[in-house]
């Protein structure tokens, strides 16, 4: 009888040892398929638009075009046509547009 229960409390903490690495397994791989990817992203975003200058043609969400005449802390005045100027939040541009006339969106 002894030994039964031996063998019973054995392979239960067995079981626990697995799910406990299985669980701990698939944190890891959630942390690295979805929370460090994001959070590249999030830093990647912050650094391109901390570093919004005067003269830097932008695309926002909406999908205008415009380029940078000021940024005054949380808004961005963008000239999108002549004579028309307008005022956005920092937050709602969503890349830079390089050389080559392509966004260099931040989802990279």
């Amino acid at each position: 009888m002894l030994t039964i229960a031996l063998f019973q409390s054995s392979a239960s903490g067995q079981a626990a040892m697995f799910n406990i690495l299985l669980f701990g397994g698939l944190a890891l791989i959630f942390y690295f398929f979805v929370i460090a990817p994001q959070s590249k992203q999030r830093k990647r975003t912050e650094e391109m638009l901390n570093s919004l200058k005067k003269g830097d043609q932008v695309l926002t969400t909406g999908g205008i075009y415009g380029t940078v005449q000021g940024v005054e802390g949380d808004v961005v005045y963008l000239r999108i046509a002549e004579n028309v100027k307008i005022k956005v939040a920092r937050s709602a541009v969503s890349g830079v547009i390089t050389a080559e006339g392509t966004a260099s969106q931040e989802s990279r």
